[in-house]
């Protein structure tokens, strides 16, 4: 059972700006609690007790929100609110919860390569600190469970847009059954002559430790950056390589659109306020 998790959480949020710079762009909210809350939750629910979040210089936040807030919580007991006040203290108590900090930012493949000794010899999960995924079933359990099924790596996969295609990477695919596939190729942020296919690495992977001496041999590629598709793509044409449909819907929060789609999607099966937000989307709808 995978019980390790790695959050590359170390991005500089450009695309989201200038909310990103005094807010780090995990730290945006999603109705009442920050993106990263959800990915946190969603490896917790799949059975993962240990995370590290790779984070750089000005995402002390973080640390500070999986933390107690000893005056905050002395507060809501005087007043008696219990109910925010168990919901307060429980997120510390989410999962064990590591923090490194990625000194330049280098790529996703030098995120990851920091989480070497944190990992050890243990297949770990992957979950990227942009993509929030809401679904019934976490996603990361999925790809775990093909994991332990076919004991290869695997990615989260999606089919995209062709614009899509060529900002985050193509994959080479054989289809396995309704969900699952095998990965032939990759590449990463490929040319338009290059595409394999309109399927491409969304958010999510299950990796073994092994990944860590490849990403160590690993020239710099797009951008100048050390690219974890190109590590993982040298595992695949070795080893092999599961890609999963995972059934829930991602949400791009390092991008604008993708936050609001996120921010009203949750909000109407809210709890609180759902039924009274789809009442206001309604009227707004009419005006459009």
């Amino acid at each position: 059972m995978i019980k390790k998790a790695i959050i590359p959480a170390a991005g500089l949020g450009t695309r989201v700006l200038p909310a990103s710079k005094s807010v780090p762009k995990e730290m945006l909210n999603i109705v009442d609690k920050p993106a990263i809350h959800y990915i946190v939750e969603e490896a917790v629910k799949a059975g993962i007790t240990d995370i590290l979040i790779i984070t750089n210089r000005g995402k002390g936040v973080i640390e500070d929100y999986f933390d107690h807030s000893f005056e905050l919580e002395a507060a809501l007991a005087k007043s008696g609110k219990s109910e925010i006040l168990d919901e307060l203290i429980g997120i510390p108590e989410m999962a064990n919860i590591y923090y490194i900090r990625q000194k330049e930012t280098r790529g996703l493949g030098d995120a990851v390569l920091r989480a070497k000794e944190f990992v050890g010899n243990d297949p770990f999960a992957v979950l990227y600190g942009d993509d929030v995924i809401v679904g019934e079933t976490p996603a990361i359990k999925e790809l775990i469970d093909a994991y332990e099924q076919y004991s290869k790596c695997v990615v989260g996969i999606k089919e995209v847009t062709k614009e899509q295609v060529l900002k985050y990477c193509s994959l080479a695919v054989e289809k396995i059954d309704d969900t699952t596939y095998n990965v032939l190729d990759m590449i990463e942020k490929p040319k338009e002559s290059e595409i394999l296919s309109l399927f491409a690495i969304l958010g999510r992977c299950v990796l073994t430790s092994d990944i860590f001496g490849i990403l160590e041999n690993t020239p710099l590629g797009a951008g100048g950056e050390l690219q974890l598709t190109d590590a993982m793509r040298t595992k695949t044409l070795k080893d092999g390589m599961i890609g999963v449909d995972f059934s829930g819907t991602r949400y791009d929060m390092g991008n604008k659109l993708g936050m609001m789609k996120a921010s009203v999607e949750v909000a109407l099966s809210h709890k609180e306020i759902g039924q009274e937000f789809k009442e206001y989307l309604k009227e707004i709808a009419k005006k459009l």
